[in-house]
């Protein structure tokens, strides 16, 4: 047990260091230098040695000072990266978008007039995916028709997965995922996924835990960006370091998101018919929309499923002989 509780400490201690103090660090040592520099002598980096050892002079008169003013740059730069993870908790919920009925009401025609926005737009890529495909039929060269589908197809879906209903890409990816599974297998996916999550082998449970983990750096990194843009108060250049970290994050959090949802329908589709006939619900051919309903019913109310829709007695093979 104690080489269990120390492992885990080394682990907590890594993930605490990696993900707050040394991002932190980075961000107080650029607030620290831009603070010195200003707005007028922004350009003057050869200047920051000299005056970083003018000031740490001052600091560093007995160890007993210096083990405090470390200890006060540690809590400091945590306290940074604390501050970014909860801004990026809010980067992450406004780029998803769910439930965004809840948001407060002044922003709700600004959000309908972006999903109507994005409507038009849609429909607008979706013809002239739809004209490209049809001089397929009749082109003299078809290299060339092809590839003019596929910028087609590729333009559609840059607007969205499916027709908007978010104002963001990255909501309607999952929004678009919750659509398919519903009209395909009858699978409400909100209601069906914490049991299914518990079923799915442990591979699949990593796979996804990491792409998912991959939104939350991404969504941190927004919550960076928005300090350092603060930190552009002292220091102008700071401004643009706010908008390539924004911009990167952007990226990868529609990145993240994009492979999370591939991988949640792709288990959804593979593994919920074992879970299925684990509740004595299917058939021996493909699931259908009916009994992903009745699972779906099942799992959210506890109603029997119908009669015909119950695997046969013999599912799991003959009785065992005494």
């Amino acid at each position: 047990m104690n080489g269990l509780l120390s492992e885990l400490g080394k682990k907590l201690a890594e993930r605490w260091l990696s993900l707050l103090v040394l991002p932190g660090a980075l961000f107080l040592g650029v607030l620290a230098a831009g603070r010195e520099l200003g707005h007028a002598r922004w350009y003057a980096l050869g200047t920051l040695p000299a005056l970083l050892d003018r000031r740490a002079g001052t600091v560093t008169g007995s160890g007993a000072e210096l083990l405090l003013f470390l200890l006060a740059f540690l809590l400091a730069a945590a306290a940074c990266g604390l501050a970014a993870q909860a801004v990026g908790s809010l980067a992450e919920r406004l780029w998803l978008a769910d439930h965004w009925q809840a948001w407060p009401a002044v922003t709700h025609r600004a959000v309908r007039g972006l999903i109507a926005r994005r409507e038009r737009l849609f429909r607008r890529r979706r013809i002239e995916t739809g004209l490209a495909v049809a001089t397929t039929e009749n082109a003299s060269r078809p290299a060339e028709t092809d590839h003019e589908v596929a910028v087609s197809a590729a333009r559609l879906r840059r607007v969205a997965d499916a027709t908007p209903e978010r104002p963001t890409w990255t909501g309607d990816r999952l929004a678009g995922v919750a659509a398919r599974l519903s009209t395909g297998l009858g699978v409400q996916v909100a209601v069906v996924w914490p049991h299914l999550w518990l079923h799915v082998p442990d591979s699949t449970r990593a796979e996804i835990t990491a792409a998912r983990d991959g939104m939350v750096r991404a969504a941190t990194l927004a919550g960076w960006s928005l300090l350092y843009l603060a930190a552009a108060a002292v220091w102008w250049p700071a401004a643009l370091v706010a908008c390539a970290v924004a911009q990167t994050a952007r990226h990868r959090f529609r990145t993240a998101t994009d492979a999370y949802a591939t991988l949640v329908e792709s288990a959804v589709r593979l593994h919920v018919q074992d879970l299925g006939r684990a509740l004595g619900i299917g058939r021996r051919g493909p699931l259908t929309a009916a009994h992903g309903e009745a699972l779906t019913a099942y799992l959210a109310h506890g109603t029997d499923p119908p009669a015909h829709l119950l695997l046969p007695s013999d599912a799991d093979g003959p009785p065992a002989q005494p």
